[in-house]
């Protein structure tokens, strides 16, 4: 074969140009030619037995050499991108530019490449100040409190409803006289010192006892994801079933007993503990990202082609979708909510999309350069901690653990983990005076 010509062009794409000589090609032929008599036997010849001027009698040789055409393809750019250390994404497109029984074979594959780091920003210096938080009395205070309100007794009394209190409703909801969609709820509980997604609300039902029917006129929010309904004026009725009074218990030593603490002191110092935690690894995080962005914006990177582009906006919509889920929501509601379509968010998401995709560029540079690694023990020390997270009847998602394709997604990402905390050890200074 003749020395294949590499044509870098625009985009981050490749196209690689072939000549395939005649003698090169014989063993790719016969392979063709079995390949044939094995789909299509010919008669007098067991499958896949027939010779190759049988199948040239039976079917021509054309045939022959466009069934080999696939496996030169493959063959020749395979071979070529390894010699040559070309990293490609998706799948190439091929321009067969001749194809003549006898005569050498011209073809040319286009391929996306990898983005690479063209130049990178000076790491080795501290870049950016964490800035730690010191958690207050008065945030202890209001996680005691929440604690509180979760232990508190809900108990039934005969008297008009209090801005303290939980009601219990029927409530039901039109536009014009005419019922909402899912604006009727039968036993709707509504803490009255509570925000409400509809306001005032809670301010109609204040005074109102067990018995009592209320009809009144809200105005919906001007923000509310269905415009239909967006700050228009509805009609409420609403049935009051139960008032609650809410006993929330005295933050002493007995309620710190109660959830397992020896004192309220003992409490008040897990809690500031868990805080402090909490508010370290923000103002770490917080710091990380500036870090990154930060070198990221100082350092250099090639184009990015469309296709990986297009497939980090698709993972990000995936991303966004399960948040939406696991919130109760959904994307339709969303996108209705910002008044965008999923066409307007696929733009929106591309400036972040070219950020996370050089972010990870970035790190696999300076990856290669510092000569970090994983071995093998620790992948498979990670694989199994991973799995004994999952339950044993979850076979599909420990198949996936399983698979070798989740095994190098963990080494990616093990080895990204590695290479963010060198960052951060050389590029994020402590501000101790905080």
């Amino acid at each position: 074969m003749q020395e294949p010509i590499v044509t870098r062009l625009p985009k981050s794409q490749i196209k690689i140009d072939f000549v395939v000589l005649p003698e090169e090609v014989k063993p790719y032929l016969d392979a063709a030619v079995t390949d044939i008599s094995n789909t299509k036997p010919i008669k007098g010849f067991r499958p896949g037995k027939a010779t190759y001027e049988d199948v040239k009698r039976a079917y021509g040789e054309m045939q022959i050499w466009e069934s080999a055409l696939e496996r030169i393809v493959r063959a020749m750019y395979v071979k070529t991108i390894l010699d040559q250390g070309i990293e490609t994404v998706g799948s190439p497109s091929i321009e067969v530019g001749k194809l003549v029984p006898g005569q050498a074979i011209e073809f040319s594959v286009t391929a996306n490449v990898l983005p690479n780091a063209v130049s990178v920003a000076d790491y080795s210096m501290p870049q950016v100040e964490e800035k730690p938080h010191t958690v207050t009395d008065a945030e202890i205070n209001t996680a005691l409190d929440n604690l509180r309100k979760m232990r508190r007794n809900e108990i039934v009394v005969d008297r008009a409803a209090t801005m303290d209190d939980l009601v219990v409703v029927d409530l039901s909801i039109k536009k014009n006289s005419v019922p909402i969609e899912g604006g009727a709820s039968v036993d709707y509980r509504i803490y009255l010192n509570e925000p409400n997604y509809i306001p005032g609300l809670a301010e109609k039902i204040v005074g109102a006892k067990k018995g009592n029917a209320l009809e009144f006129v809200l105005t919906f929010p001007t923000e509310h994801y269905n415009t239909q309904l967006a700050g228009q004026p509805l009609e409420f009725t609403v049935n009051i079933k139960d008032v609650y009074a809410l006993q929330i218990p005295p933050a002493d030593d007995a309620f710190a007993k109660m959830i397992g603490m020896e004192s309220l002191n003992a409490l008040k110092d897990l809690l500031q503990k868990n805080l402090q935690a909490e508010a370290d690894q923000k103002s770490n995080e917080a710091a990380e990202i500036e870090l990154l962005e930060k070198l990221v914006k100082n350092s250099r990177f090639s184009e990015i082609p469309d296709l990986i582009v297009t497939e980090e906006i698709r993972r990000m919509i995936g991303e966004l979708e399960q948040s939406l889920v696991h919130q109760g929501g959904n994307l339709k509601d969303y996108l209705t909510s910002i008044k965008k379509t999923m066409d307007d968010l696929r733009i929106d998401f591309v400036p972040r999309a070219l950020q996370r995709i050089q972010t990870a560029v970035l790190l696999k540079e300076i990856g290669m350069r510092e000569k970090l690694s994983v071995n093998d023990t620790e992948i498979d020390d990670e694989i199994d901690r991973i799995l004994a997270s999952l339950k044993s009847e979850d076979t599909e998602a420990r198949k996936n653990v399983s698979s070798p394709e989740y095994r190098e997604y963990v080494a990616v990402q093990m080895k990204n983990r590695r290479v963010v905390q060198l960052l951060k050890d050389k590029g994020v200074k402590k501000d101790l005076g905080s």
